[in-house]
């Protein structure tokens, strides 16, 4: 199982007025779509294992 890194630097300028908030949504956009597509790809068992069902993917990666 592939492990993803969640801790994600800021880059330069990035905390500043609309350009910072935009690269902030991309990322957040980004993250959750790496998330559901890591989530898709475990199969129903593993799922059960991890106590979430494929109903649950979008719920979780909307976090």
């Amino acid at each position: 199982m592939a492990a993803f890194e969640t801790n994600r630097l800021a880059a330069p300028g990035a905390g500043v007025g609309i350009v910072g908030r935009l690269v902030a949504s991309v990322a957040a956009w980004n993250d959750a779509r790496v998330t559901r597509k890591a989530l898709a790809r475990l199969s129903d068992r593993e799922l059960d294992d991890i106590g979430l069902s494929r109903g649950d993917i979008d719920m979780i990666s909307a976090r």
